[in-house]
Formats: structure tokens, sequence, C-alpha cells
């Protein structure tokens, strides 16, 4: 049953912004955030291909794609250093 009205919601939101538009700018900046943080895993995953026959591991989660998306190369070079340094 809630299943049906979570369904039905969506239907509606769809509908209204099929009618009504997009509003452009936050549609924007959200699929910018998707992109960052998509490059922040790829990021991750690499240096952790390469990392690997180092001994070096950073995890994969919300918080460090977010860093290194965001921050790049950078991010990622200052997640190596708190894992080196402080973990």
């Amino acid at each position: 049953m809630v299943s049906m009205i979570v369904i039905g919601i969506s239907i509606a939101l769809i509908m209204i912004l099929l009618f009504v538009g997009t509003p452009l700018k936050p549609m924007r900046f959200i699929g910018q955030a998707i992109v960052k943080l998509g490059i922040g895993v790829l990021l991750l995953f690499f240096f952790n291909v390469v990392g690997g026959y180092l001994g070096l591991h950073i995890p994969i989660n919300l918080f460090t794609a977010v860093v290194s998306g965001f921050l790049g190369l950078f991010g990622v070079a200052s997640l190596a250093a708190i894992h080196l340094f402080i973990l």
C-alpha cells in the first residue's frame, strides 16, 4: 500500500515537472555535483589500484568521494597523507 502511494506521488511530480518545467539552476548544480562525485570515486579507485602495490588503501565512501571529487588530485593526496601520517 505504501509503495502505491510513493509511485503515485512520483508520477504526479513527474507530470507537474513536464507541464511546468524544471528550474535550471538547481538541476545544473545537482548534475555537476553528481559528476564530481563520480570523478572522485574513479580517482579513488585508480589510487587504490596503484596504491595497492605500495600498501596504501583509501576506502571509497561518501566522505572520501566528496573530498576527492571536489578537490581533485589534491583531495586524493590529502586523504593519502591522512592515511599515512595520522591513521
